[in-house]
């Protein structure tokens, strides 16, 4: 008669053991979820005795397997077998020269079923249960030797008993603990795991957009790596702290946890839109074992590798000559990610902020500002050593916030020149300029996609007349518009650089503008306007209210850094989710981009700004010849806004008649029907993704016009999207 599980737990040293008996049998099933044991028939199973002696067999069709006449006792069952590699994934994971991964042939089957229950918690019931003597809930990590690659455990309701793990520790063995002349089944959790959707499509999508804010705001946040001491000790680490980089991607989303928070002070909760993917197609966070791997091993002290110092930048632990750079990146087969922290530590950050002086461009052409240059040759060395160990052809997303944008820029640029042939797709957010109109030039093939959420002021420094000091620009004129919105109200033109060439802006403006109508209704548009007095308002009100129109630097810092609108929580991640709702609407409702109760608001409004410009232009123009020599900058500035103005106006008038492509809200995830359907629908039982949000709603009116829409791409392909200098 086979003993009890409650008399197993009686202590070892009580019991006596007889000579060991043979005749014993134990059965065994794997089983998914659903109760069916189909997934796992023909896999290779090792049974081990309590006296050592080993059996091999493989599973019938049912996922049952069958041990007969061995000694008495518990066995131990394990399915150790490599997978074959005959899927190109598990193959490049198992072969890469890095961390190969000792998958298992278990492992790739449990990564092919599916969770019951759509948030991941283990089920309370199975059918299996009902030819079962014994039934446990269990982990591929339970089954096999290595584990340091595979998710962290997950609370279940059928759990293995104290007394039999103490038993089979005693014996030593490897694998999971059966009692004989019983029928087990193991019901085998899923090896899924959510994965933030990406867009491997280069062209500009709202998904990316949101995303990717999401992402750049985790930069913020630290690894949160238990232990993070140099040598690490034992044999494993763990990512306790929430929220942190490594608790998001090496805990939550592998144990299929829906994470929200990416920044500490967050408090409304911006879920990313997950697809539920199979295990090894996560977002990969390095296994942690100095047995399986020499540059684990705690002797090589502050050379060893692990988890955190592979994924993760902190130059602010340098005791000397560090630049507070932080970034972290991580990989699937699919992408790699790049993500670059803002400004974030005083003084150090700020200070490289103020460091506007142009150095050349090693790597290519032009000049760009020497601080963020300077962080950005530290996050390049960072990024070489992980893609040296990583790379295998994956399109590289880089993303960054405010001075993480413009480092971004720099260290896309330096990866774009490299004869490697990365792809690259770069999307920032309040970004400030970075480098001169040579590099912009030398850079125009670099896929860029540049956000400025409106009255934000950092993207608009360096200002094209902040070289390094007072002594180098001239004055110019500002001006203020009447009768027109507030944010619309300031221009600054004619400033001049004696210094060098100014500074420029890259890439695809993309810039998020609220429409008022009234004090209780508002909207908001995402377009390219082209003209400085809607995208630089911020600064140029900044501008005007210091001496002789031209702000001080430290002042304009100040101000800027604790506005609202640059911050990511506060200002861009909300702006990102407004317009992914309001996009998918669009697409969904066939409407236009901008509606004509938005046209009319905004356009009336340029048509004003248009005539005052041209008639201080007149009025300038009118003076003496000696005057208006003297003051040729300010005039020619004040002809080209007006123009300019009048181009956005045109611009505007396209978006009235634009309807917006799958492909324009999804990027590459608008041809894969039942993914996206499936992620939405995850995505929207989120009462925080329904909610009511007038930035997210097109004011839609009954008289809104019928016309022919345009393509989206079409619109844009001749636009390098600068800003005027």
């Amino acid at each position: 008669m086979s003993k009890s599980d409650d008399e197993l737990q009686a202590p070892l040293g009580s019991r006596m053991f007889s000579c060991p008996r043979q005749g014993r049998w134990t059965s065994f099933q794997l089983v998914d979820e659903l109760g069916s044991g189909e997934p796992y028939a023909g896999l290779l199973y090792e049974v081990i005795d309590s006296e050592g002696h080993v059996y091999k067999g493989s599973l019938d069709s049912a996922g049952k397997g069958k041990v007969d006449n061995h000694f008495a006792g518990p066995v131990a069952v394990n399915f150790n077998s490599l997978h074959n590699q005959s899927v190109p994934l598990y193959s490049r994971l198992m072969d890469r020269q890095s961390y190969p991964l000792p998958i298992t042939e278990l492992q790739v089957r449990a990564e092919q079923t599916r969770y019951r229950n759509h948030d991941g918690a283990r089920t309370t019931s199975n059918p299996a249960q009902a030819c079962a003597d014994a039934y446990y809930q269990v982990e591929v990590r339970h089954l096999v030797r290595h584990v340091a690659h595979l998710p962290p455990e997950v609370a279940c309701h059928f759990k293995r008993t104290l007394g039999l793990r103490r038993l089979m520790g005693k014996y030593g063995e490897q694998g999971f603990g059966l009692l004989p002349n019983r029928h087990t089944v193991l019901e085998v959790r899923p090896l899924r795991a959510l994965l933030p959707m990406l867009s491997t499509r280069p062209q500009f999508c709202a998904l990316n957009l949101y995303q990717l804010a999401l992402m750049a705001t985790l930069s913020y946040c630290p690894f949160g790596q238990s232990p993070r001491d140099l040598p690490v000790r034992g044999g494993l680490v763990s990512f306790p702290r929430q929220p942190s980089v490594g608790n998001m991607l090496g805990d939550a989303l592998c144990r299929f946890d829906e994470v929200w928070q990416v920044d500490a002070g967050q408090k409304q909760a911006y879920y990313p839109l997950y697809e539920d993917v199979a295990y090894s197609r996560r977002l990969e966070v390095v296994p942690f074992d100095s047995g399986l791997y020499p540059q684990n091993n705690p002797e090589l002290r502050d050379k060893q590798e692990n988890p955190e110092s592979l994924h993760f930048l902190d130059d602010s632990r340098q005791s000397t000559g560090g630049t507070d750079s932080q970034a972290f990146i991580t990989h699937n087969d699919e992408l790699i990610l790049i993500a670059i922290r803002g400004t974030s530590e005083m003084p150090w950050d700020a200070l490289r902020d103020v460091d506007a002086l142009q150095v050349p461009f090693e790597e290519g052409e032009g000049k760009v500002h020497r601080g963020f240059y300077q962080a950005a040759q530290v996050v390049l060395g960072f990024v070489l050593n992980y893609l040296e160990k990583f790379y295998a052809g994956q399109r590289l997303m880089i993303c960054g916030h405010s001075l993480g944008g413009a480092i971004a820029l720099l260290v896309s640029e330096m990866l774009r020149r490299k004869p490697d042939g990365y792809s690259i797709s770069l999307y920032t957010y309040g970004a400030p300029r970075a480098g001169d109109a040579t590099f912009v030039k030398g850079a125009e093939a670099l896929k860029h996609y540049r956000m400025v959420n409106h009255n934000d002021p950092v993207p608009s420094v360096p200002g094209t007349w902040l070289n390094t000091k007072p002594s180098v620009y001239g004055s110019g004129v500002a001006m203020t518009f009447a009768n027109v919105p507030v944010g619309l109200s300031v221009f600054v033109a004619g400033i001049s650089n004696w210094g060098g060439e100014p500074y420029a802006h890259h890439g695809l403006l993309w810039h998020f503008f609220p429409v008022q109508f009234d004090t209780h209704e508002q909207s908001s548009i995402l377009w390219s306007p082209g003209c400085d007095t809607v995208s630089q308002h911020a600064a140029c009100s900044l501008a005007l209210r210091q001496r002789n129109g031209l702000p001080e630097r430290q002042s304009l810092l100040a101000q800027m850094f604790s506005a609202g609108n640059h911050s990511m929580v506060g200002g861009y991640i909300p702006s990102c989710w407004a317009t992914l709702r309001r996009w998918q609407e669009t697409y969904e409702l066939k409407r236009y981009l901008v509606t004509r109760r938005e046209f009319n608001q905004v356009d009336e409004a340029l048509v004003s700004i248009e005539a005052q410009l041209r008639q201080q232009h007149h009025n300038l123009f009118a003076r003496p010849d000696a005057y208006v020599n003297a003051h040729e900058h300010e005039v020619r500035a004040l002809a080209r806004e007006a123009e300019q103005v009048k181009n956005t106006r045109e611009r505007l008038l396209m978006l009235h008649t634009i309807r917006l492509h799958a492909e324009d809200v999804y990027g590459h995830y608008a041809s894969q029907a039942a993914i996206l359907t499936a992620s939405l629908e995850r995505w929207r039982q989120h009462p925080e993704n329904l909610k009511a949000e007038q930035l997210a709603m097109a004011p839609v009116s009954a008289d809104d016009d019928r016309v022919l829409a345009f393509n989206w791409e079409d619109v844009f392909n001749d636009d390098d999207g600068d800003e005027p200098s």
